[in-house]
């Protein structure tokens, strides 16, 4: 039986842990997308650009984390309508990306400084959150400067206005992140596999009328 096809977009160049419960089992194949050919990826390239460098109907799944937040505001809708144009038609979406309405609460109770949490690239504060990470950016990387943000309702909004009928949407340790299904996905196979890897959208559902 051929492996599912799952791509990494923005993959950068360290392991995509928390999806690894996944990837490590014998069904599926990761496809690494990113932008800065330095990193390798398997396709380079933007995601802006997804239609393009990707045939219709070619993956399973994605996996898009912290990456969403780099383009333009404007960039949103197209990409995710592209999303969907590359997924098949049971395929799924799976995406991440700093919770803004979190990171104003911890600044308005820590303070604007304050250390949010220890990532590998270090202690990650809100101006890195809302702005990209700033040792990331000093070494010259400007693509990953941030140049938008979500909440759980903007989020969960613009994947249903690109055409995904359901998406589930939840916040946690600063973080939105949604599920996007499409029409002939079977929410009963694909839940039991994102919770190996920590993701529970069972309370989020929210369905397009």
């Amino acid at each position: 039986m051929a492996k599912k096809k799952m791509l990494n977009a923005g993959a950068g160049s360290t392991v995509a842990k928390r999806i690894q419960p996944l990837l490590s089992s014998h069904d599926w194949e990761e496809i690494r997308l990113d932008v800065d050919g330095s990193v390798k990826p398997d396709i380079v390239g933007s995601i802006t650009d997804l239609a393009k460098l990707c045939r219709p109907a070619s993956f399973d799944a994605i996996w898009c984390s912290h990456l969403m937040e780099h383009l333009y505001a404007h960039e949103i809708h197209p990409t995710f309508v592209q999303f969907r144009e590359v997924l098949k038609p049971d395929g799924f979406a799976l995406i991440m990306s700093p919770d803004l309405e979190a990171v104003a609460q911890h600044m308005l109770t820590q303070g604007l400084g304050a250390v949010a949490y220890v990532s590998p690239a270090g202690p990650i504060r809100p101006l890195d959150m809302i702005y990209g990470h700033s040792g990331a950016i000093e070494q010259g990387r400007h693509h990953m400067a941030h140049k938008t943000g979500f909440s759980c309702d903007r989020m969960g909004n613009l994947l249903l206005s690109a055409g995904f009928p359901t998406v589930s949407v939840r916040s946690a340790n600063f973080e939105v992140c949604a599920l996007a299904l499409m029409p002939e996905a079977e929410d009963r196979r694909i839940q039991p596999q994102l919770e190996a890897c920590g993701f529970d959208f069972r309370e989020t559902v929210t369905a397009a009328p």
